[in-house]
């Protein structure tokens, strides 16, 4: 199987890309891939804990994705998650603030992921 790297870069509920990204990690995790997601920018708030998105009724079943649950359950199937230290810190976002096994990285752990990788996406 693969080694595949995910960057996501994009807020996550500005737009639908980080709800994507969690998507393809966990299929890839089902499909026996090994999964990094690294994020940054305003992707890293994909990591804070308790997030309660709003929930309109009539919609989604009343729930709306979270991606902090999706991210957990990339977590807990075995995928390894790197929060930009730097854009972390740029948002006033420390280790303890982030879900339980997510990290605070560096852009040279991005470096390290992508040229261990087989295959690297981004979103």
């Amino acid at each position: 199987m693969a080694k595949i790297t995910v960057l996501i870069g994009e807020p996550p509920y500005g737009k639908e890309r980080v709800y994507t990204a969690f998507r393809f990690a966990l299929a890839a995790k089902f499909e026996g891939h090994d999964v990094n997601v690294f994020m940054l920018e305003d992707a890293v708030w994909g990591a804070k804990k308790g997030q309660t998105p709003v929930e309109y009724q009539g919609l989604l079943e009343g729930k709306m994705p979270n991606c902090g649950e999706m991210l957990q359950e990339v977590i807990k199937h075995g995928g390894l998650v790197k929060c930009c230290g730097v854009c972390c810190s740029e948002r006033g976002l420390k280790q303890e603030d982030l879900i339980d096994g997510s990290q605070i990285g560096s852009i040279y752990d991005l470096v390290h992921w992508v040229v261990e990788s087989d295959k690297f996406v981004s979103f």
